[in-house]
């Protein structure tokens, strides 16, 4: 089937802003993340702010992964190099795989805006319970570049040769009863 023969299928994506200082009257990096979600067409499914803990972030993600309501669940900050920075650590504690590439690309697309202070990101992605994971830094050009350049094409169903959409219905068949 030729891309333009695909429909468009909606996902649900939850967004997690991870800051020990922002509200959300000042989440720019989730408010950039939601209005470019919405604007591809799909749906926003949940919208959080948690301070820098991991035991609450991987909580979070491990509810939303539990939630059969949520496709993919993409968090905003935490991923640098401090202390407080334990955004990656959580979303490891709930992976099952993890998206290697994602890392990669990011990196890639960060050097061509920031150079060199593109080592500086963790960012990273990864599955568990049939949902995808991504966790981006908390900077809204970070947002902006991980949505525009990778995201909106990989939860695209029509983006060939291929995408994340047209494998979510296998990303948990090793949790389903062999017949």
């Amino acid at each position: 089937m030729a891309a333009a023969d695909r429909p468009f299928i909606p996902v649900r994506i939850a967004v997690l802003t991870v800051s020990d200082s922002r509200g959300l009257s000042e989440d720019r990096s989730g408010r950039t993340l939601v209005e470019r979600i919405e604007k591809a067409g799909h749906v926003l499914a949940a919208r959080q702010i948690l301070p820098d803990e991991r035991d609450l972030i991987r909580d979070q993600l491990s509810a939303w992964v539990a939630d059969k309501g949520i496709d993919v669940v993409i968090s905003t900050g935490g991923t640098g190099l401090t202390g407080r920075d334990v955004t990656v650590e959580a979303h490891r504690d709930v992976y099952e795989k993890e998206i290697d590439a994602f890392s990669t690309v990011f990196t890639i697309i960060s050097m061509q805006k920031i150079g060199t202070s593109a080592v500086q990101s963790r960012a990273t992605g990864g599955v568990a319970g049939g949902t995808y994971l991504f966790a981006l830094p908390g900077s809204p050009g970070a947002c902006r570049d991980a949505w525009d350049e990778i995201l909106v094409k990989q939860l695209d169903y029509r983006h060939m040769p291929c995408n994340f959409v047209e494998i979510m219905p296998r990303l948990d068949e090793h949790l389903q009863r062999k017949t």
